[in-house]
């Protein structure tokens, strides 16, 4: 009967029967996702119970955003639910971008310099950073950077961080998943020895994590590792795919009393804010956000061992422990990226008519494309992917609500890359022989 309606949406026998082998290889891991999403369940429904969740924490306030009863309760939760002090959670963070900027600039003063102990940031904060010059940038503001790059896109470099790290070395920015790079994800225990090792070396210097595409992806989080402030995206992982908007930060009270101050005013800091009606929306989306990022999880690790078998690299490999819901996949020829991304877009409910072309999208130094048919703009915890257009010519592939739609968008990308004749059927056919 499924193959039936995968045929009436475009896919080819082919197609399903290639993949269809794969799935089942895939059985043991899947079990084994679901087993992490059912300990980040019960860890979510704890912190809800814990703080007295109520029906009234879902009404909205106007204005200055005083005695938002509901507000406070959904910092409470996130705080227990990241092992944390204290949380900063709002709709005023429009992104993880953001997030990471109110995090930084918060702590941060002339003189001050930041350190990245794995190379590069993601590109939207080269220009945060100041790395590419951009009006407003912290290097406006007297503020320096440093990186240590991998030992060969693999290793951390120990004792380069020990030469980098001086009287100046204010903050450490550590990002969880690869973004744009051909490097690991980070596990939260790699961050905690990280962590630990810079501490030891200046006890008083900040650990800043940048959580994005990394929650309820494992059992644990940076902020049980010793993380000051872990930050993220409320359209990613966290808000379930129902959060509309809204970025976290959770840590140390310190830490997110700073950065309060900063999203809102000093002397005002987490007290303002209003909701404007959401709070259930993020409280529903937080629930079920373990179960929306297996899905997503499993999706990653389905399109790593679908391209895989067909010889292209991709990173983690479909034996590799996973630490984020991103899989990058080496097409090698930008036509190959963008009839991958195509073939994404057609699997979408929303807008699969139309058709991503690359384009230069503010905060990246190359034309990229990408594919997001969702129910909220930007939101990458629905099925998506992109690229930036120059060599390697990767794609980058994640999310999916739920697994049937994740698996279905990995089958008509590979469908469109057949029907480009960027994937030979030959290859398809001589696998199932």
């Amino acid at each position: 009967m499924t193959d039936k309606i995968y045929k009436r949406l475009g896919i080819c026998d082919d197609v399903i029967s290639h993949v269809k082998k794969i799935e089942v290889a895939l059985l043991d891991r899947f079990n084994q996702i679901d087993q992490i999403a059912e300990i980040n369940q019960l860890k979510v429904l704890k912190a809800m119970q814990d703080n007295k969740v109520s029906d009234t924490h879902f009404a909205a306030t106007t204005g200055y955003g005083y005695n938002d009863l509901g507000r406070d309760t959904l910092e409470n939760v996130y705080a227990s639910v990241f092992n944390a002090e204290a949380a900063l959670v709002r709709p005023q963070i429009i992104s993880g971008t953001h997030a990471l900027h109110v995090a930084l600039a918060s702590h941060l003063r002339p003189g001050d310099e930041i350190l990245s102990p794995i190379g590069k940031p993601y590109d939207t904060l080269e220009e945060v950073i100041g790395i590419r010059k951009t009006p407003g940038s912290l290097a406006e503001y007297g503020i320096t950077y440093r990186q240590v790059d991998f030992i060969d896109n693999m290793n951390i470099d120990y004792l380069g961080i020990k030469a980098a790290i001086h009287e100046k070395t204010k903050l450490i920015a550590i990002q969880r998943s690869k973004g744009y790079d051909i490097r690991p994800t980070l596990s939260p225990e790699t961050i905690g020895e990280i962590i630990r090792f810079v501490k030891n070396i200046k006890p008083d210097v900040i650990c800043m994590v940048d959580n994005c595409y990394g929650e309820f992806v494992t059992a644990t989080e940076p902020s049980e590792y010793g993380a000051d402030m872990v930050v993220g995206s409320l359209i990613k992982n966290p808000g379930g795919g129902l959060a509309p908007t809204g970025g976290y930060i959770v840590g140390t009270k310190a830490c997110v009393d700073m950065a309060s101050y900063r999203l809102t005013a000093p002397g005002l800091g987490k007290e303002v804010g209003a909701t404007l009606g959401i709070n259930q929306s993020l409280f529903q989306g937080l629930f079920l956000a373990p179960t929306v990022v297996a899905a997503a999880h499993k999706s990653a690790l389905f399109a790593a061992a679908v391209f895989e078998s067909l010889a292209y690299e991709v990173i983690p490999s479909s034996q590799t422990e996973r630490y984020d819901i991103i899989q990058a996949i080496s097409m090698k020829t930008p036509e190959a990226v963008i009839a991958f991304c195509q073939g994404i877009q057609m699997a979408a409910p929303v807008d699969s008519h139309v058709v991503p072309i690359p384009w230069d999208m503010p905060g990246y130094d190359a034309p990229v494309i990408m594919a997001a048919g969702s129910f909220i703009q930007g939101s990458s915890i629905e099925l998506s992917a992109d690229a930036p257009i120059k060599p390697p010519y990767t794609a980058y592939f994640q999310g999916g609500l739920t697994w049937y739609h994740g698996k279905y968008g990995v089958m008509c990308a590979l469908q469109n890359m057949v029907n480009q004749n960027i994937i030979k059927i030959e290859q398809l056919a001589k696998d199932r022989t």
